[in-house]
């Protein structure tokens, strides 16, 4: 074992200073510094080394987390950053963006110990950017071109990672993508303070340099149909995610300023991005000088308060079902919208929707919680006369997202989904019914993490390979 290694006993855990609270509500800029190089270095060298890496068993990609700590521990960056980047299409996002004190950082040996985790995002983040300023990111080099084409419908993490993997096998990759950014959630849904837009306009320009042609402003459906996209290729993927914005089905409903998380979200980040965007510049999609209400408790909902902070409302509230220990979102997150001035209004849940013509107030209901649901988490219970009003000028809804109805939408009606809407597939192969036309992502598997979306990605592309392969024997036997 390296002498530079298991230092978690002399060494504290330490994560890259937040910039001053002060300072970061009044910009979009990502709170975090960056490692300087003996910091990542002294952090990676904290590592236990465990002979069972529970912080790579709960990653959904499988990350090589203590190899990787390992070689930053020794300065052996470059060779860091080739083993994160072979098992993770974007590095650089999920350092930025998962929750680690979910997956690999609330796993870590030593944090169960009472030692405090290593800071595996931040390490991994620091890796990446090196390499991207080193200029360790290089274009794939195709050694044979295939003379087969996949058609990926989604430019978001599943189709992205998709599309690089079967790119390096020598495929031909065009993706098509209803907005005009390729990166789905990662370039409008999630804000710059915590994903700033060049990290994730530098990974597609690179995908764009190995070959992958994308194809922006396409409406399946519209633009062509499905079975027209069938024609093209010899194989689809449709990667495009949810984005219906589950509804809140309470008196008032309908009233004016009452919008969907992603439709505020996407206002910010299109202005951030230099857009011209009418509803943020004429008022109605801007947090300034008002009160401002987020319903829903998870890291979309951290987003939503987080934005407003910095458009300057005049007040940010969040209100959830549910107590502070049972948020589905990061607790960083949390801490970092409590540090910059939201306020929790825990254990509460909306009545109804006051106002004329658009929202002005909520009668809202305290809550209780019972006993434990089929989830094993504890039910809300609505607790009696306890109604109270709150102040809004708008209102968000971050309830989650439910899926599309996708066969209305491509005109392919024998396209089957489950009944929750997403689309069915093969358990093993990700193909749907349709032969040829595979799916990946939240379309498969409802709304969740970005890491997920990679790591389905990199599996579908292995069945979409498996398919092609054999389609090309059976072709040559044909000939």
């Amino acid at each position: 074992m390296s002498d530079k290694m298991l230092k978690f006993v002399k060494i504290g855990q330490q994560n890259p200073p937040k910039r001053d609270i002060s300072n970061r509500k009044e910009d979009f800029n990502e709170i975090y510094k960056d490692f300087i190089k003996e910091k990542a270095g002294e952090q990676s060298s904290r590592c236990s080394q465990c002979g069972v890496p529970f912080c790579q068993v709960h990653c959904p990609l499988n990350n090589n987390i203590p190899d990787w700590l390992k070689l930053t521990a020794e300065g052996r960056l470059k060779e860091a950053y080739e083993l994160a980047q072979s098992t993770n299409n974007m590095p650089e996002v999920c350092g930025r963006i998962c929750p680690q004190d979910r997956l690999c950082e609330g796993n870590c040996v030593i944090e169960q110990s009472g030692h405090g985790t290593v800071t595996i995002g931040s390490v991994e983040k620091y890796i990446t950017d090196t390499a991207w300023k080193e200029g360790w990111v290089k274009p794939i080099n195709v050694k044979k071109e295939k003379n087969q084409s996949v058609g990926i419908i989604g430019a978001g993490p599943a189709g992205l990672a998709a599309g690089e993997q079967l790119r390096k096998l020598g495929y031909q990759i065009t993706i098509y993508d209803r907005y005009d950014r390729s990166g789905g959630l990662l370039i409008y849904g999630i804000p710059n303070f915590k994903l700033e837009k060049f990290v994730v306009e530098r990974r597609t320009d690179m995908l764009e340099k190995n070959g992958i042609k994308f194809v922006q402003n396409f409406e399946v459906g519209k633009d062509a149909t499905l079975d027209q996209l069938r024609e093209k290729h010899d194989a689809i993927l449709i990667a495009t995610g949810v984005y219906k914005a589950r509804e809140i089905n309470l008196p008032g409903k309908d009233l004016a300023n009452i919008f969907p998380a992603m439709e505020f979200l996407t206002a910010s980040n299109k202005k951030g991005l230099g857009d011209d965007v009418e509803l943020f510049d004429n008022g109605t999609l801007n947090a300034e000088g008002k009160d401002i209400v987020v319903i829903g408790g998870g890291d979309t909902a951290m987003d939503c308060v987080r934005t407003s902070v910095r458009q300057n409302a005049k007040s940010v509230k969040c209100l959830y079902r549910r107590d502070k220990e049972n948020m589905p979102g990061s607790a960083r997150e949390v801490a970092n919208a409590e540090e910059e001035g939201v306020e929790f209004v825990w254990l509460s849940s909306p009545k109804e929707f006051i106002g004329k013509n658009k929202v002005e107030s909520l009668i809202v209901d305290r809550i209780k919680l019972g006993e434990p649901d089929e989830s094993g988490r504890k039910k809300p219970e609505i607790q009696e006369n306890s109604q109270f009003n709150i102040k809004a000028d708008i209102v968000i809804k971050a309830l989650g997202f439910d899926p599309e109805n996708l066969p209305k939408l491509f005109n392919s009606n024998n396209l089957q989904v489950t009944k929750w809407g997403t689309l069915k597939v093969d358990f093993d192969t990700m193909e749907s019914n349709l032969p040829g036309v595979f799916a990946a992502g939240d379309i498969v598997r409802g709304a969740s993490l970005v890491v997920w979306a990679i790591k389905d990605g990199r599996d579908v592309a292995e069945s979409i390979k498996f398919f092609l392969e054999n389609k090309a024997r059976e072709s040559i036997k044909v000939a």
